[in-house]
């Protein structure tokens, strides 16, 4: 695999070469087995625990990297581009532990984010509702104060790890206005919580989807995540980089794809030579790459803007919309390169197309990030930026 990204230094690029090493040696053989019959990896995420993959952009003290976002995603690109159910588990934990990292308090975090950091404890992320996903400030879902506890009612829908996860990080109404919403860590074992069946989906097949229900499930108070009303906004803010995870695994898959297309198209032979010396072909080629580069510039570029302290909502937005729609299209021409054989189960790229249809879909479907794009340019040209004909 061709080296393909520029890192900040000697160290950080060696840090990718071992997420290299290990997506190529632990994960690679195992990702189509699972893939084709469901299995779901937990020891995966033990081992990248291990590793550290897990807490690369969360502090030290509690057992992360300390590093930055722009070298999280790096790896997680690495991860997603053998293995994209692996890169959306890795993903959706990071965002189950960031309202901890960032609204918890020094208690919380010391109790809960070594554990999680570490792979012992992984993490689901509760928002969306089957009538609320685009909308989570219409969810159901509510949490009543009884004593020292909160009692939680309600489902939540399309919940990774859903029925696997050793803890939720559900989002739940504490009152009758749309923002009064509140922020909770839930124990998997907590009496009145199950997960329905799985989900049985068009693609990730090994990474398990599912509705989790709360039936008079009592969550202590002080595993409440900030304060009441804050539950949208911890929950917002984490999306924004959640976007950006979801982008990194999107570029993985596509330069996945694309590898796997330039090597077959450097043996497969027809009209006398190889493929990939056909101009049509390898004018296919040539823009999945372009594509793809510019989806990674638009993922670091975002990145620098988070490491920097410097807002970064829209260019998140812009990330996961350009990345997801780029590994639909990549993974596309990937199938087209490999013709008939591309169609069958003998190679990935089939696989490849499937899984990236979803990504257009959660963290906010790429009309929502549209929509929050349009919405912020809107702003911007409110506040006195000056608009030329």
């Amino acid at each position: 695999m061709p080296a393909r990204r520029l890192m900040a230094s000697e160290e950080y690029a060696d840090l990718l070469r071992l997420a290299r090493q290990l997506a190529t040696e632990e994960l690679l053989p195992r990702a189509a087995e699972a893939e084709a019959t469901g299995a779901f990896p937990r020891d995966v995420f033990r081992l990248l625990g291990r590793a550290g993959f897990l807490g690369l952009p969360y502090p030290e003290e509690f057992g992360g990297g300390g590093l930055p976002y722009e070298v999280y995603l790096q790896v997680l690109e690495e991860i997603g581009s053998v293995w994209s159910s692996v890169g959306v588990g890795v993903s959706v934990h990071a965002l189950s532990c960031f309202g901890l990292a960032t609204a918890g308090t020094d208690e919380q975090r010391k109790a809960w984010l070594p554990e999680m950091l570490g792979g012992d404890l992984l993490g689901a992320y509760c928002l969306s509702e089957a009538h609320a996903g685009s909308d989570p400030a219409a969810m159901r879902t509510r949490a009543r104060l009884d004593g020292d506890a909160y009692v939680i009612n309600g489902a939540k829908a399309w919940v990774t790890h859903g029925g696997k996860a050793d803890f939720y990080k559900v989002m739940a109404r504490t009152g009758d206005g749309r923002g009064d919403i509140s922020c909770f860590l839930v124990r998997a074992d907590t009496p009145g919580l199950s997960a329905d069946a799985p989900e049985d989906k068009m693609g990730l097949m090994g990474s398990t989807t599912a509705t989790v229900r709360f039936e008079d499930v009592r969550v202590p108070v002080e595993q409440r995540l900030g304060d009441e009303g804050q539950g949208l906004k911890i929950a917002l803010a984490g999306l924004d980089a959640g976007r950006l995870g979801i982008a990194a695994v999107a570029t993985g898959l596509a330069q996945g794809a694309l590898d796997r297309a330039v090597a077959y198209a450097q043996q497969r032979e027809a009209f006398g030579q190889r493929i990939i010396d056909h101009q049509g072909l390898a004018f296919v080629l040539a823009d999945m790459e372009a594509a793809i580069q510019s989806a990674r510039a638009t993922v670091l570029h975002a990145a620098r803007l988070k490491d920097l302290g410097l807002p970064f909502s829209r260019e998140a937005s812009i990330a996961k919309l350009v990345a997801t729609d780029t590994a639909m299209k990549v993974t596309t021409d990937a199938v087209q390169v490999l013709g008939g054989a591309g169609y069958t189960k003998d190679f990935p790229v089939e696989r490849y197309m499937r899984e990236a249809k979803v990504m257009q879909i959660f963290e906010g479907t790429n009309q929502i990030q549209r929509m929050v794009i349009g919405r912020s340019l809107d702003r911007e040209a409110g506040q006195g930026a000056i608009v030329t004909a």
